[in-house]
């Protein structure tokens, strides 16, 4: 049986369950919180309430640390995309999932400049976790696209919410609300399908 001795420098110490989870959270926390620069398996632990050597058991060195939040990260990424319900109009599913994206992002801003970072880019997990995102959101989009445009279309969409999300995070569109960035993303969508805005005319943009 594993027993884990626990730390007295917090009162949020980690008393059972599991463990890779609770150092995960408590990574999470730091990492939004402090920045990778201050992100440390003893600064973990000493978080999660474990001794110093705990960690250890499951992560050999920071990297390994690091490239398991990029893992989670866009595992639920990829989740809350899945999540997305189907649009009436194929254009509606884009636009929601464009959203939950850029949602993600803001909700979780430490982790997401992880999970698109270069420290963790060639971990084996982190790119599988990643490609299983990235065919979410292909999925979707062969379901609504013509075979030559589904490639371009999902490479633009993708370019496009990770741009949002970090001219965002960076404040360079300002501090917009989250109901203002919902109509943000959605105009940046449109625009790019084709789908508006529209002319003085009344007439669709790509009509």
């Amino acid at each position: 049986m594993e027993v884990w001795t626990l730390s007295t420098s917090t009162g949020s110490g980690y008393h059972h369950g599991d463990l890779r989870a609770a150092l995960l959270d408590s990574a999470l926390e730091l990492l939004d919180t402090e920045g990778p620069g201050e992100l440390s398996l003893r600064a973990v632990a000493r978080h999660a309430g474990v001794s110093p050597n705990a960690p250890y058991r499951h992560y050999r060195d920071k990297e390994a640390l690091l490239a398991a939040l990029a893992t989670r990260g866009f595992t639920e990424l990829g989740e809350h995309l899945a999540a997305v319900a189907p649009g009436e109009a194929p254009d509606a599913e884009v636009i929601a999932m464009a959203c939950a994206a850029v949602d993600y992002a803001l909700d979780h801003p430490g982790v997401y400049r992880l999970m698109f970072g270069q420290a963790c880019s060639s971990h084996p997990d982190t790119i599988a976790a990643s490609d299983a995102t990235i065919a979410v959101v292909a999925e979707r989009i062969a379901a609504i696209a013509e075979p030559e445009r589904r490639e371009p279309l999902r490479i633009g969409i993708w370019a496009l919410v990770h741009g949002l999300s970090t001219l965002l995070l960076d404040e360079r569109l300002g501090t917009p609300t989250r109901a203002e960035t919902g109509a943000l993303v959605e105009t940046v969508v449109r625009t790019m399908l084709g789908a508006g805005p529209e002319r003085p005319d009344g007439k669709s943009a790509a009509g």
